[in-house]
């Protein structure tokens, strides 16, 4: 009975993940809705990227105040509300008429409801339930919010060239809602609730009362880390991680790609295949951070990654052709096998307080989103090509390699233990 309760962390594991690919329905729509927007509005690729990075601005902002939120009300009601507002976010857009509206239903309704869901949920999850398997949890995890995001798109945007783009909006935020009564349903707390040790682990531990306001463990949590220099050299990579993954190619690889003479559903594919790779390439990240130094496996991801966007310009025509398929795959292991590793130093750093600290540390990745998703709008207005984005983003991701081999991994909490976020087992020195 005591193992079958112990097993629930699976349950909760399972939920998280359906959760997160819920949430993720919406992060699929940007991309795919660009050029139907224009179609029907006339507005500029700068003007929806506005949008855009106003979404992603406030999904890195508000991840920190969710996680802090999610110790003092339960992740239940944080969950649920969430999804609420992702679907009430994307429902409205289909009577929006102007650019404002835009920016108030894509930008800040669904930035908020996505944002309660974003990575420090995950950092929360994982830290409560789990001790064994943490971080390939984790990158199972982190794989169903990027990869939900990504096989989503050629959903939305086969739905958008047959039915119109509303009905692809109206699909997202069904797809949101659905989720709720799940997590309502079977996700829990802790599993001090159920009597039992977290997964993999051998002590009961006992739920510790939040104390002090939200906002205020918040910024707490941000005061104590913003003395320390790993969290810098983490903020900076994970900034430069976000600007290029979801803020330029997962906004502007579809419309870069129909520049190039490929069809909008053909450019969607090819991410689609990105989300399929990154479940492989997440998943495999969070194994080998059980087992491998996490600021080695940084610095690889990063390398890597720099070295693709940099080739990137070269490979665009008007159909699929195998140097771009290559492309794909590569970019796709790669998408988002930051997360794990990014997560375990944070935990081996922060200790108690890693979940919140995370939380900033991810806000980071969404300004570095919402700049790149701005920025390469403005690029392809003035310039008329995307070429100077890619190229850019190439050398940032091999500066990020180097700043990761720059984190110290020695315990230094940040805000103490008087500021619990979740992660009652710091994992010291394992990587």
């Amino acid at each position: 009975m005591i193992r079958s309760r112990q097993n629930w962390a699976w349950v909760v594991a399972g939920v998280s993940f359906i959760a997160l690919v819920g949430a993720a329905a919406f992060r699929a729509t940007p991309g795919a809705l660009i050029e139907p927007l224009q179609r029907e509005f006339g507005w500029s690729t700068a003007t929806v990227g506005f949008a855009v990075s106003v979404n992603l601005m406030l999904f890195g902002l508000t991840a920190p105040f969710a996680a802090a939120l999610m110790e003092r009300l339960g992740v239940r009601k944080v969950v649920a509300s969430a999804l609420t507002l992702v679907a009430v976010g994307s429902g409205l857009t289909v009577f929006m008429t102007t650019a404002w509206q835009l920016v108030l239903f894509w930008g800040v309704l669904v930035g908020l409801g996505t944002g309660s869901m974003a990575l420090a949920f995950v950092a929360t999850i994982t830290g409560r339930w789990f001790v064994k398997h943490r971080g390939l949890v984790t990158g199972i995890l982190t794989a169903g919010g990027a990869t939900g995001q990504l096989v989503f798109l050629p959903v939305v945007a086969a739905l958008s060239e047959s039915s119109g783009w509303r009905t692809a909006a109206l699909v997202v935020s069904v797809a949101a809602l659905a989720v709720v009564p799940l997590v309502l349903l079977f996700l829990r707390e802790h599993p001090a609730d159920l009597g039992v040790a977290p997964y993999g682990g051998d002590v009961v531990v006992p739920v510790t009362p939040p104390s002090g306001g939200t906002a205020r463990r918040a910024l707490g949590a941000l005061t104590g880390a913003a003395r320390t220099g790993p969290f810098w050299f983490l903020a900076a990579g994970f900034a430069i991680c976000g600007a290029t993954t979801n803020g330029l190619v997962g906004t502007h690889f579809i419309p870069a790609a129909h520049d190039h003479g490929m069809p909008t559903t053909t450019a969607a594919g090819l991410l689609a295949l990105v989300g399929i790779f990154d479940i492989v390439g997440t998943v495999l990240s969070g194994w080998l951070t059980d087992r491998v130094d996490s600021r080695v496996l940084l610095a690889v991801y990063y390398a890597l990654r720099g070295a693709s966007l940099l080739v990137l310009p070269q490979l665009f025509h008007d159909s699929v052709h195998p140097s771009m398929l290559v492309f794909i795959i590569f970019y796709g292991l790669d998408w988002v096998a930051t997360v794990p590793p990014t997560v375990a130093l944070c935990r081996q750093v922060f200790g108690l307080s890693a979940p919140v600290v995370f939380g900033w540390v991810f806000a980071s990745h969404q300004i570095g989103a919402a700049f790149a998703a701005t920025a390469a709008g403005l690029t392809r207005d003035h310039f008329g090509d995307y070429a100077p984005a890619w190229y850019v983003a190439g050398l940032l991701s091999i500066g990020a390699a180097v700043l990761s081999m720059k984190v110290k991994r020695s315990p230094a909490p940040a805000g103490g233990p008087e500021q619990p976020a979740g992660d009652l087992t710091p994992e010291g020195a394992r990587g």
